[in-house]
């Protein structure tokens, strides 16, 4: 099921669309099988989980490298395998657990708050390393949802200067988890407005400023109607949370 899945989401999905697979709460082996089928975008939104994961996929890799290298075989082959992993760290992120998420993943998709911003500036300053982030709004009807109102989103692009060791690379966002679908698009219109403002009022970041990180299982074609560049599947490509 995840194969067929993944290649069939590979050939529907635009090319302007990632694939990020959301692995949290799913066994190391279901990320193998997804990447046999093609994937490299895995998220995760725990950072015990995640750095659970990245360990076994070394202590895997390393263990294939001296299997190979014992039998004679190509051991460039073996070293290449899962190496071009590439993690997303998808949920809210406490500032005391910075250092099991920043040195593996190459996105922060879920910064929804100025203290975990400016937390993730000073990690960066003090490991010497620029990191990726996507700013997340709220916009969705829940009041449990965290994030940013898009005045905040702008005031923190036009001060992005002082951020030294961040890159900011666009909006993730979720819609009200609702079987409504006008809400739906609605949700995702608003965010896709904040991006397009964020685009629009800072054109020095425009370059960096590519990604608006919308629609998961249940609704990513409505996301990408509304110009998403990244969805976020989890379920449908590998069942119920185990």
């Amino acid at each position: 099921m995840i194969c067929e899945t993944i290649q069939r989401l590979h050939t529907e999905l635009p090319p302007t669309v990632k694939l990020v697979a959301v692995s949290k709460f799913h066994p190391f082996e279901s990320i193998v099988e997804a990447y046999g089928a093609g994937q490299r975008i895995f998220a995760e939104s725990r950072p015990q989980e995640l750095m659970a994961k990245v360990r076994r996929l070394e202590e895997m890799r390393a263990s294939r490298v001296a299997e190979t290298r014992l039998a004679g075989g190509d051991v460039e082959d073996a070293e290449a395998w899962l190496s071009d992993v590439e993690w997303h760290f998808i949920g809210h992120l406490q500032t005391n657990k910075l250092k099991m998420v920043l040195p593996y993943v190459s996105l922060v998709q879920s910064v929804d708050s100025l203290r975990l911003l400016q937390a993730i500036n000073a990690w960066g300053e003090h490991n010497a390393k620029v990191i990726s982030v996507l700013l997340e709004p709220h916009v969705a009807a829940e009041e449990t949802k965290q994030g940013f109102s898009p005045e905040e989103i702008l005031a923190i692009l036009a001060d992005a200067s002082s951020y030294e060791y961040i890159c900011f690379k666009g909006i993730m966002g979720m819609a009200t988890f609702t079987e409504d679908e006008s809400v739906i698009n609605s949700d995702f219109a608003a965010l896709a407005d904040i991006f397009a403002r964020c685009r629009s009022s800072f054109p020095s970041l425009a370059p960096d400023l590519t990604e608006l990180s919308i629609g998961m299982s249940d609704d990513y074609p409505l996301a990408i109607s509304h110009g998403s560049t990244m969805v976020r599947i989890g379920s449908m490509i590998f069942g119920a949370r185990q």
